[in-house]
């Protein structure tokens, strides 16, 4: 890079500096290996000076350093690779760290990973009360550690229970909270960071320039006690069962953290501390877990570029103003999360008793926020203030979206779409929101059908982060790109698919869980098998508890659909039927394979299921293999249909982020298609066919597999 130079430069200011950081060409500064050695000559200069102070700042909008380059960590793959980048880090930083002038961080914008360890290295961090400043450790969503002295520094700045809430998960914190707990010493507004930071060390200065103390500083008995020799032990040992109560033990990166700070915290030895944490990363940097997790970053990256169209030329409509036809707790989630991003919303019903419902569920998922401190009331009036609900359609001439989230019926449906569109402007765009009726079919009602598409959330709105833009056979480039941008502004993450039974995550996840009423026919324990589903898979839910979530009813009526639009080989246990003929609805009715309070909270399976469905106390002779197998071999043979067969998605890629994001599969594991292609093509075919003579014709081999399977040889 030519310019390198430009990316991290000193500027003069008598007895203090600025440094500024500004990677030429790029929206973000990255500690990229070019720049980790130009920042190594800015250290090695600033050591030579007379200045007093140096104070880094960016020249970024609303980013510090976003973390060390993810693409250069990508294409490492052996050990001395990886130690040999880490060591030059810990090198550049402890160097840093040793300057005699003070140092300091002041920061603006995201300061994250390698930027946050960046900032510990200084003496001191200012940070502004932006929104955009955010601080924190995001490593172990990489299935790494932090590498550049963060499991050291930390929890020497801030103390134990602090610094592993931090590593530990992941997370960031804003402003307000890193001053609360010691990583920065002020927060200050935006404006006034720059002057506020050469004033601070212009008073440190007079005061002799003291370095402070590298040694954490109780503020309370408790944090006394816990960073003491006796409660550090008690600190580890929660810490290790809380890891492994969330991970199941499938992720090693946050428990080798632990070990890190276990095996350094207290010492004075730099360099001992140091190569602890370069050979843990590097261990944790070699795992399929760390691969899988950093190309699943790639795949989410990707989206953030995408349009949803392939012409590069269309562009999305802005929406400003979004209608939301239902207002139940489905509909106030949505107009909920276009309301937090800032749009107007209108929700409209046929009872006002309704619009208040809907408002309600908007209302409480802000005030689960503002418990959790993570918003004010004042944004929360905001939000609200931003949602407003009628009977009729006052305000539809100016809506630039209408999201449709009403009973999922067709011939209702269509009649409200098209009286609807009869109060829009023309180009207004209508979306569905449903789940499992098609697309084409309803476009018939629509007057423009170039101007509808199809939108669906999974439940509930706020937490899951999957948006299926489901594009129909009239559907626009400028509506499907509109709609896939809408999609992201409400901080969802989207992806395009073709009109079809079941569109694609549903389409996947139904023949698993039809499997497990298969397998419940068989003998088999519903808690055995959710348990070998979520502790020895990785699945956050097993297939019973998941099908109460989604609903009985929902389950067994679109298995219907299933059967109906793609033949015999959808074959549905007799326990369907049964199913349909009791009270048990799952979480809606507080009743299904499980009970639950009036809070939706899980209680214990309901033992009279069994009974009730005619079926013997469960003796479950199958093996854990078996039962998952058989639901994942499912869904690998109904991908291959959805990807290779009916092109309902472009892309393997894209079959994994919907999994991911949609159902939860677990991460660790790449995706549904990446655990397949670690099981191999032989192996699946195999075990399909073993299993289709066995238990019959939905396990049968798809044709796209079978070629797949030569084309290999």
């Amino acid at each position: 890079m030519s310019d390198i130079k430009d990316a991290i430069r000193i500027v003069d200011k008598g007895e203090i500096c600025l440094v500024e950081w500004d990677l030429p060409g790029e929206k973000v500064n990255k500690l990229s290996s070019p720049v980790m050695e130009r920042l190594r000559d800015v250290v090695d200069e600033l050591a030579e000076s007379s200045y007093k102070a140096a104070i880094f700042v960016s020249r970024k909008e609303k980013i510090y350093i976003a973390g060390a380059d993810i693409e250069e960590i990508q294409k490492l793959n052996t050990k001395e690779a990886y130690m040999n980048a880490v060591t030059q880090a810990h090198e550049i930083l402890n160097t840093l760290e040793d300057l005699p002038m003070l140092t300091v961080a002041a920061i603006n914008g995201a300061c994250l990973g390698g930027g946050c360890e960046f900032a510990l290295a200084c003496d001191y961090r200012l940070g502004s009360d932006d929104k955009s400043t955010k601080i924190g450790l995001p490593e172990v969503q990489l299935g790494i550690i932090p590498g550049f002295g963060g499991c050291i520094r930390l929890p020497k700045l801030v103390g134990l229970a602090a610094s592993l809430d931090i590593i530990l998960a992941g997370k960031s914190v804003n402003a307000k909270k890193a001053k609360k707990i010691g990583l920065i010493s002020e927060a200050v507004p935006k404006e006034l960071l720059e002057q506020r930071a050469i004033d601070f060390v212009t008073e440190k200065i007079a005061r002799g320039g003291k370095k402070p103390s590298k040694t954490f500083e109780a503020k309370s008995m408790m944090d006394g006690f816990l960073n003491s020799f006796m409660g550090r032990s008690v600190v580890f040992k929660q810490a290790r069962k809380t890891v492994l109560k969330q991970s199941k033990g499938f992720y090693p990166a946050p428990i080798k953290a632990i070990e890190v700070v276990q095996k350094t915290y207290g010492s004075s030895n730099r360099e001992r501390c140091v190569l602890v944490e370069a050979e843990s990363f590097c261990d944790v940097a070699l795992t399929d877990v760390s691969g899988h997790l950093v190309n699943l970053f790639f795949a989410l990256e990707d989206v953030k570029k995408q349009t949803g169209v392939k012409d590069k030329n269309i562009k999305a409509k802005n929406v400003d103003y979004m209608a939301v036809l239902g207002a139940g707790v489905m509909g106030g989630g949505i107009a909920y999360q276009g309301a937090a991003k800032g749009v107007d919303v209108r929700m409209k019903d046929i009872t006002t008793d309704a619009i208040a419902k809907g408002l309600k569920a908007a209302r409480d998922i802000l005030g689960k926020k503002l418990k959790r401190r993570r918003i004010s009331k004042f944004e929360l009036a905001n939000v609200m203030n931003r949602i407003s609900g009628g009977t009729d359609y006052s305000g539809f001439k100016h809506q630039d979206v209408v999201i449709e989230a009403i009973v999922e019926d067709m011939n209702i449906k269509k009649a409200v779409i098209k009286e609807t569109a009869e109060h829009c402007k023309a180009d207004c765009i209508i979306a569905t929101n449903t789940s499992s009726l098609s697309v084409n079919e309803m476009a018939k009602a629509h007057p423009h059908p170039e101007n509808f598409v199809g939108m669906h959330f999974f439940n509930p709105v706020d937490k899951m982060p999957l948006v299926e833009v489901i594009r129909g056979e009239h559907t626009s480039d400028e509506a499907t790109a509109t709609i896939f941008a809408l999609s992201k502004k409400m901080g969802k993450t989207p992806v395009v698919v073709k009109d079809g039974p079941g569109f694609l995550v549903n389409r996947l996840l139904l023949p698993l869980l039809s499997e497990a009423l298969f397998l419940l026919e068989e003998g088999c324990d519903i808690v055995k098998v959710d348990r070998f589903y979520t502790h020895q898979f990785g699945m956050p839910m097993g297939p019973f508890r998941l099908m109460d979530e989604v609903g009985l009813d929902t389950c067994i009526k679109v298995l219907k659909i299933f059967r109906e639009s793609l033949g015999e080989r959808i074959e549905i246990s007799k326990l369907s039927e049964k199913l349909s003929s009791t009270d048990r609805l799952g979480c809606k009715n507080r009743k299904g394979f499980y009970l639950y309070d009036e809070r939706g909270k899980q209680l214990e399976v309901d033992q009279s299921v069994y009974a009730e469905l005619g079926l013997p106390t469960p003796q479950h002779k199958l093996s854990s293999k078996e039962c998952v197998e058989r639901g994942m071999l499912q869904m690998i043979n109904e991908a291959s249909r959805a990807l290779y067969e009916d092109r309902i998605v472009e892309t393997p890629q894209e079959v994994d982020v919907a999994m991911i994001m949609g159902t939860g599969f677990p991460p660790f594991r790449g995706g549904l298609l990446k655990y397949a292609d670690n099981l191999g093509i032989e192996y699946i075919i195999q075990e399909l066919e073993e299993y289709s003579t066995k238990l019959g014709i939905r396990f049968k081999p798809a044709q796209s597999l079978l070629q797949l399977k030569s084309f290999y040889k």
